[in-house]
């Protein structure tokens, strides 16, 4: 029974280690001036995971130029909230 706890415990550790260690503030490579990300103000304010991580927390493979003007600025212009402009997130 002890070990059946343990492995629970270790899994549990594991799946949610992500969300603990996460970065605060990422700072993402573009071809045209990288892009500062502030991942804990992202968390605290859509306060869910999944609209960026639909597969579990840790980072996201699809992460590109596509994803991310489909996904961040479509997120921002249906808050009505975060920058859409270009210059707003590549900054030189």
């Amino acid at each position: 029974m002890k070990k059946i706890t343990a492995v629970v415990a270790m899994l549990a550790v594991t799946a949610f280690a992500g969300v603990a260690f996460a970065a605060d503030v990422i700072e993402l490579p573009a071809s045209n001036g990288k892009i500062t990300f502030n991942h804990k103000k992202h968390a605290d304010d859509v306060k869910d995971c999944k609209k960026c991580h639909e597969k579990g927390p840790g980072k996201i493979a699809e992460k590109n130029k596509e994803w991310a003007h489909k996904n961040c600025k479509g997120c921002h212009a249906e808050m009505k909230k975060g920058p859409v402009g270009c210059k707003d997130c590549h900054k030189k």
